[in-house]
């Protein structure tokens, strides 16, 4: 054993060590989506005075973690989102109109004048819900802030003409809920005001007090959201322009316990510094979240042992090590997810399932230059022949994980919510996947190399002869690129298809992207799709489109439509379908929805440029231009494949799509790494002769690695439920045209656009050698065993 495969076994040991050691002490955060709850996208917006910037934003933020703290829900988190967004996290909380109850009415509190009766209606919104409502609970008070004239009806339901706001909010330093055993008033609210706004309330109860006991201009009303929460009267003992001081200010009335802290909690609680808006609101329940987490268990099982067994037949001893280096994988990259804190959702947990499949292409590559290696001098020792296959295979997988590295980057920074969590997931395993193949995998292969055993024995080991794919193919020697039109002009016609798919059918874009509401049902007894559909239309909801959703559960999804209304419709389908279950509900505002709509664009058309940008550094322009337009041509055939099938395209989709894109460029940065070094060691052949070897190296690698991706796919499909089937179905199309594209899209359109540029090969790689021995000499330094130290007797 050398001292650099002692070092790698050595790191590998104790990375797992770790990696295990964090497994079983550590548990997994899991977002909502996998353990049931709501979250709550909460938009900031501006008044006549406020700006929502991120100052206030963050005031804001601190005002609801106090009322929410105060209310008892259990783990709840609130988070800034850019400048003016607040997200909000409400484990276990199932009913939305629950969540909304926990964040409270986030108008702005402020403290009026009672000017007498009213001679007039309330100006109150009336009771009830309209279906097509706005589906924001809240209200922009920033039309009411100088509110003459307002009518509001107090505790009582008496309507009262108030003045003008004299008081916000934003001046109560504390409100306190206590019991007066000794004097008997039972319970009562404590107000404290800060400095300016301390004078302001003594003025205000000052000028009340010069109206006699009883009198209705006696009282201060105490609005939020254009709500009267109380009413007090100002005590008699107090004098004309006397007031009341901060610290000696109570509210008394016939008040229970829960009533005092209630008011109190409103009272300091509900001081906004800027009203918010709900854009986006998820609930999830339990069952759908534990059913994702299981089905991507059984996914995560049965595909890796697919993909073991496969690579274990294809390279035999050595891919059994490399499967070995998988599980590796599987525990370095969960404890990575664990340690950092990464928040698991269910595209993070598809990206993880993922990525094993994608981990064996490292070790694909490196075995396949093995065997070449091998079958060009027979004689060297089956270690140096691994090690040329490391040395070799080392910039094809750099430049093919970066690639997919790129992808997770446009996820995390350009996808929303739970998107996010798979482009983090993606890159975790990315790095854990070269880590595993570089590092455990080549470890465990060096020292197997070194045994008498596998090197007597060479059928044992997987890489001393060639496959019988690779043997095939050169034997046959297909002369695949004589006519490259002919393949473009297949691809062509299937791009053509997609588009007819897109133009005829349409694009079902998801509420993700149109904005709306969409809740899945479950029934306790059977109820078919046109019965859920009559039933909701009898009940005011005409609009609501009714389909399946797995096993015999009800979608709906509508336009606008608030909390109440959605409540309403459950009632509806509960009187034909018995007991009724919400599964899961997408709430997104029509803003929310542009803005999803116009950053997915933005997503495909950085991935592009970025792509693009890349492979013109590290490639020739001309390869950099036929990969990038193989990439485009996957990308409409996956959404033109949907369109035809009438699936959904929403966020997962884009996840799914913007992977399609690396893995596309993935397979093409493969194969013009063949046509680089081989055009260069033979630059007065033609490329359509290059690209054709290049093309016939590459295949057996592009075919196994899809191999790997497509057990974990299939087993997504079949076994992950709705939530996870559109996602394996994209990439399950999505690998299928990527492969296809890499080797009769990029390659044709790469050859005829080198007939018109002018840019020489590539330059022949750089020789070790050293010194001005005899060309023959050099050649052998340059190709000399990696394990000969060049001394000669």
């Amino acid at each position: 054993m050398t001292r650099a495969t002692a070092v790698r076994a050595v790191l590998a040991v104790a990375v797992l060590l770790v990696s295990v050691y964090i497994s079983l002490t550590m548990s997994p955060r899991l977002g909502l989506d996998l353990q049931g709850g709501t979250r709550i996208v909460l938009q900031a917006r501006d008044t006549a005075t406020v700006e929502a910037d991120r100052e206030t934003t963050d005031r804001t933020l601190e005002v609801l973690r106090q009322r929410i703290d105060s209310l008892g829900v259990s783990e709840p988190t609130l988070t800034r989102s850019g400048e003016d967004r607040i997200i909000v996290e409400l484990p276990d909380v199932q009913d939305p109109r629950q969540a909304a109850e926990v964040i409270g009415r986030t108008a702005q509190l402020t403290f009026h004048a009672v000017e007498g009766p009213a001679v007039e209606e309330p100006d109150e919104k009336p009771s009830g819900s309209d279906p097509t409502a706005d589906p924001s609970p809240t209200t922009d008070p920033g039309s009411t802030a100088e509110p003459d004239g307002l009518t509001l009806s107090d505790e009582q339901g008496r309507a009262l003409a108030l003045g003008p706001a004299r008081l916000s909010g934003a001046g109560v330093e504390d409100a306190t809920a206590g019991f007066d055993a000794q004097g008997g008033a039972g319970w009562s609210v404590s107000l404290e005001f800060r400095k300016d706004a301390g004078q302001d309330w003594k003025r205000l109860t000052g000028e009340a007090a010069c109206h006699p006991a009883g009198d209705d201009r006696r009282r201060v009303a105490i609005v939020l959201d254009e709500k009267v929460i109380s009413s007090p009267q100002v005590d008699p003992s107090v004098g004309c322009k006397v007031g009341l001081p901060s610290g000696a200010t109570q509210i008394t009335g016939s008040f229970s316990a829960d009533e005092a802290r209630d008011l109190a909690l409103l009272i300091k609680g509900g001081a906004l510094p800027v009203p918010v808006e709900i854009v986006e609101q998820r609930t999830v329940g339990p069952t759908l979240g534990a059913a994702a987490i299981d089905a991507s268990a059984r996914a995560a099982l049965i595909g890796a042992a697919a993909t073991a067994l496969f690579i274990t037949i294809v390279y035999r001893l050595f891919g059994a090590l490399a499967a070995v280096a998988l599980g590796a994988y599987g525990v370095i990259s969960y404890a990575a997810l664990v340690a950092l804190g990464v928040t698991l959702t269910l595209p993070g947990l598809a990206g993880f399932v993922l990525a094993i499949g994608m981990a064996v292409d490292a070790n694909v590559l490196v075995f396949e230059r093995a065997r070449e290696e091998c079958a060009e001098r027979p004689k060297r020792s089956l270690r140096s022949a691994l090690t040329t296959g490391f040395t070799k295979a080392w910039s094809a997988v750099a430049d093919s994980n970066a690639t997919t590295l790129i992808a997770a980057g446009l996820l995390f920074f350009l996808g929303s919510g739970p998107v996010k969590g798979f482009g983090v997931t993606l890159a975790i395993g990315v790095i854990a996947s070269m880590f595993s193949a570089l590092v455990i995998a080549r470890a465990l292969t060096e020292i197997a190399a070194s045994t008498r055993f596998v090197s007597d024995y060479r059928s044992v080991n997987g890489i001393a002869r060639p496959g019988a794919v690779r043997t095939w193919l050169v034997r046959k020697d297909p002369q695949v690129f004589r006519k490259p039109v002919r393949w473009l002009v297949v691809s062509v016609a299937l791009v053509a298809v997609a588009v007819a798919g897109i133009v005829v059918r349409g694009i079902d874009l998801g509420v993700e992207f149109t904005g709306g509401r969409l809740v899945e049902y479950s029934t306790s007894r059977p109820v078919d799709v046109e019965t859920a559909r009559d039933t909701l239309a009898a009940a005011g909801f005409g609009d609501a489109e009714v389909t399946t959703a797995g096993d015999g559960d009800l979608s709906v999804r509508t336009g606008k439509l608030d909390n109440d209304g959605e409540h309403a419709l459950r009632t509806a389908l509960a009187e034909e379908g018995g007991e009724t279950t919400k599964v899961r509900d997408e709430l997104i505002g029509p803003s929310l929805g542009d803005e999803l709509r116009r950053n997915a664009l933005i997503a495909l058309g950085v991935a592009v440029a970025v792509q693009l940008a890349y492979l013109a550094v590290r490639f020739r322009w001309t390869f950099a231009v036929a990969s990038v337009g193989a990439m485009v041509h996957d990308v409409i055939l996956v959404v033109g494949a949907f369109a035809w099938l009438g699936r959904p395209v929403d966020g997962i989709f884009l996840a799914a799509l913007l992977t399609v894109i690396g893995y596309s460029v993935n397979d093409s940065v493969v194969v013009f790494d063949r046509v680089r070094e081989l055009w260069g060691a033979n630059r007065r052949t033609p490329l359509d002769t290059i690209a054709r070897r290049a093309v016939l190296q590459t295949v057996p690698r592009t075919v196994n690695t899809g191999m790997g991706a497509l057990f974990i796919l299939a087993a997504l499909a079949v076994l992950g439920g709705d939530s996870l089937a559109d996602f394996a179905l994209a990439l399950l199309i999505g690998i299928c045209v990527g492969t296809w594209s890499s080797v009769f899209t990029a390659v044709p359109g790469a050859i005829l656009l080198e007939r018109n540029a002018t840019t020489p090969p590539p330059a022949p790689g750089k020789r070790k050698g050293k010194g001005k021995g005899s060309a023959r000499g050099r050649q052998g330094a340059s190709r000399r065993d990696p394990l000969d130290n060049g001394a000669r007797v």
